[in-house]
């Protein structure tokens, strides 16, 4: 297969994907093992989608600024003199160095390479030596720009310059979340988890998007929150899912003192899993990170009313840490090593109509979008 999928190739990807979720099946498992396709969600999926960077707190100070990788490529976004929120390609314009490198302050970016120093802007304001070059004005020089954009508390950016504005395309997700965490702005930053998994990203938003699997490999989980109550909803790029934090005693956490009582989570197309747990308000955002056609990086990040977790934080950062991320890494890398087997081509899609946490519709929901993507880029 070439960089992009032909009409064919999405043909056959695409096989056994039916729009009405209780006659659908999965995704097909090449979608997660070819390293064809991995490509393709590269250029189709995260090149062309909002990826979250960071809380907004990193980036409230004129000359703060933070890096990251999106689609295997390099994003500086910083925040200019003015107070104007700026992103490019972290790439000199002379020889393609990198030019910022993790997060800080900075008055100007120099690359490290020859010294070309770039204001907040982007534009070039000085490149040492060229004085006696024939044809060369440093003014006509600037980074390129990527789209970027503030919102419900945190940065999103996105390479597409076609690409409509978040708040655009995700409906009324901000309206959702600004309902059941009004304090999002407000929050610091307290904690963050790392993990590299030997799976897929897809079998890993998969798995996060459902809780069919809950009451035989989540039990500490199923008492935690009120299973009863679980219901999850599909809209355009997101999902919701939603439920009352449990009544009794339950194996995870102490939840009797939360102040929070209901587990609100939120999937944003294609990877930011933004989750609110019982207890003190809070916003855990988790990033789902692509590192090969076998390999995922996940990023917890715990945003707090403190810097500081309180007793029951700590408890439920050991719990996602100790038992429910192992319980979950167990189950997608044992998925992967299925799909790389014979023995798997594509599975049913379990649906409940009535949309249970229970049920599988959010994964179908977000089987189309990868579908969608991968159409968009068939040639």
């Amino acid at each position: 297969m070439n960089a992009l999928p032909t009409q064919d190739q999405f043909a056959r990807i695409s096989r056994g994907y039916d729009a009405n979720p209780s006659r659908s099946l999965s995704l097909h498992k090449d979608a997660y093992v070819n390293s064809e396709w991995y490509r393709a969600d590269l250029e189709g999926v995260f090149a062309k989608s909002w990826q979250w960077v960071c809380h907004v707190e990193k980036l409230r100070e004129p000359g703060s600024f933070v890096t990251t990788m999106i689609a295997d490529r390099s994003i500086a976004v910083v925040r200019d003199r003015e107070g104007t929120l700026r992103a490019f390609y972290n790439v000199c314009k002379h020889r393609a160095h990198e030019l910022l490198q993790g997060e800080g302050q900075t008055s100007r970016i120099m690359c490290p390479y020859h010294a070309w120093v770039y204001k907040l802007d982007g534009q070039l304001v000085r490149a040492p030596h060229t004085e006696t070059l024939e044809d060369f004005n440093a003014g006509d020089i600037c980074l390129d720009a990527v789209q970027v954009e503030e919102f419900c508390g945190f940065i999103y950016v996105n390479l597409d310059p076609q690409a409509t504005a978040l708040s655009m395309q995700s409906g009324n997700l901000e309206t959702e979340i600004r309902h059941w965490a009004p304090d999002i702005d407000q929050l610091t930053f307290g904690h963050r988890l790392t993990y590299d998994i030997k799976s897929n990203w897809k079998n890993v938003v998969d798995n996060f998007l459902e809780c069919y699997h809950c009451p035989t490999a989540h039990k500490d989980f199923c008492d935690l929150v009120d299973m009863d109550t679980y219901k999850v909803t599909a809209h355009g790029i997101y999902s919701s899912h939603m439920a009352d934090a449990g009544q009794g005693a339950n194996t995870a956490y102490d939840v009797s003192n939360a102040t929070v009582r209901t587990h609100a989570v939120w999937w944003l197309w294609p990877t930011t899993c933004l989750m609110r747990y019982p207890g003190r308000s809070s916003m855990i955002v988790l990033n789902i990170i692509p590192a090969g056609p076998d390999r995922t990086l996940e990023t917890y990040d715990f945003f707090l009313e403190t810097p500081e977790p309180d007793p029951m934080e700590l408890d439920a950062i050991r719990y996602l840490d100790e038992v429910l991320q192992v319980e979950d890494i167990n189950l997608v890398e044992s998925v992967q090593r299925g799909m790389e087997t014979p023995a798997f081509s594509q599975g049913r899609i379990v649906n409940d109509p009535d949309g249970s946490g229970k049920s599988e519709h959010a994964v179908h929901h977000f089987h189309g979008l990868v579908l969608d993507a991968y159409a968009g880029l068939a040639t």
